[in-house]
């Protein structure tokens, strides 16, 4: 899709994955090791009552099931951030999330007529259909070759 193609209020839901304790462990042991998500014993004594993933796990796969849609494969160019991360539930092990993403804002760029901007809302839940995490992501996205 290019940027003539997406309009605000347009909805997509992703495909579901399933996460499990080496996955959780393996990436917050290399980006995120906190006890929490690292220390069986000691996550167990902790608010969580046992292992959860980080939250910058939990943005990474609703990311990638975003991504796996191939919406944007010939038109992204990156993005600037992303705005308003919160990470509303913990995931466990074996939950299973998907992503439901809706577009808010769609505007040509001023300065550069070969882009423009896409906002989206970017909505994970588990396999309860509970939110477990919210933010918008912003993408830069070529307009349709001639």
């Amino acid at each position: 899709m290019y940027l003539e193609d997406f309009e605000v209020g347009q909805r997509f839901k992703t495909r579901a994955m399933s996460l499990d304790e080496p996955a959780i462990m393996d990436f917050a042991r290399q980006f995120d090791p906190q006890p929490i998500h690292t220390d069986r014993e000691a996550a167990a004594e902790g608010p969580y009552g046992g292992i959860i993933a980080s939250g910058f796990h939990t943005a990474g796969v609703i990311f990638r099931l975003w991504i796996d849609l191939g919406l944007m494969l010939k038109s992204s160019l990156g993005g600037p951030g992303i705005e308003d991360l919160k990470w509303i539930a913990p995931v466990r092990a074996k939950d299973t999330l998907h992503a439901e993403i809706e577009v808010t804002e769609v505007r040509p760029s001023k300065s550069k007529p070969d882009r423009g901007i896409v906002r989206f809302q970017m909505e994970g839940f588990n396999q309860r259909n509970e939110m477990v995490i919210s933010f918008v992501g912003i993408t830069f996205i070529k307009v349709r070759p001639a």
